[in-house]
């Protein structure tokens, strides 16, 4: 007769993930501000439009300078024209508004919680430093347009960029959210914006917020000796 095979082992008690653990006890808050951006801030703004342009595998087209932005971004009052949000961090508390900008726009606070887990690690946070120590992150720059069909204006979004170290944090959505808001603030009826079609995290985050891809329209565009050809006035 064959011995009885003794009982298996219990199983042994998981050990606990110190690391998630560790996250929810000990956060570090990152603050963030959201204002409108100065002619002094030409310098961060040329920086971030260099970055974004080698992240999107076009830095061959950039062609904007810091003499070229001051002249052309600040001609008019914000939401009027050409517009750009500066998305400012700091390891301690912004000021609640931004002296500079006090009439035109009250600044968007808001405060994440990294883990330990995923720090932030800004190796170039001297470059962007303000005069009030605070770091900048990001950018958007929107304009109004128009809908014939609704009959009434919109903002389009030119440009959207935060700086790689802060991806994936929530930051890029607050500066949409703050365009949005914006929009609704002043009665507008649509947000516009393109996407890149191999930019899958951005389409995918497009759609989450509520956004239609719309894939029959495609963009065109006259730029430089097409543009010159074809605007001249031989009718």
């Amino acid at each position: 007769m064959a011995a009885v095979e003794p009982p298996p082992p219990p199983n042994p008690t998981p050990e606990p993930n110190m690391n998630l653990r560790e996250d929810h006890l000990n956060p570090t808050p990152l603050y963030t501000r959201i204002r409108l951006a100065t002619p002094s801030d030409v310098p961060f703004i040329h920086k971030l439009i260099h970055q974004m342009a080698v992240f999107e595998k076009l830095a061959h087209h950039c062609q904007a300078t810091e003499s070229s932005l001051s002249s052309t971004l600040f001609n008019s009052p914000p939401f009027q024209s050409f517009t750009v949000f500066l998305l400012e961090v700091s390891s301690t508390p912004l000021s609640l508004h931004h002296p500079p900008t006090l009439t035109l726009f009250q600044p968007i606070h808001k405060t994440f919680q990294i883990p330990p887990s995923n720090p932030v690690s800004d190796s170039e946070e001297l470059l962007f430093r303000t005069s009030e120590g605070a770091t900048i992150a990001g950018f958007v720059l929107f304009f109004p347009n128009y809908s014939t069909f609704l009959a009434i204006p919109g903002f389009y979004i030119e440009d959207v960029f935060v700086r790689e170290c802060y991806r994936r944090r929530g930051l890029g959505g607050l500066l949409m959210k703050a365009v949005a808001n914006q929009a609704v603030k002043l009665g507008y009826g649509r947000v516009e914006w393109c996407v890149l079609d191999w930019n899958v995290n951005a389409i995918s985050f497009y759609k989450k917020i509520g956004a239609d891809v719309m894939q029959e329209w495609r963009i065109c565009r006259l730029a430089g000796d097409s543009l010159l050809s074809y605007g001249q006035p031989n009718y």
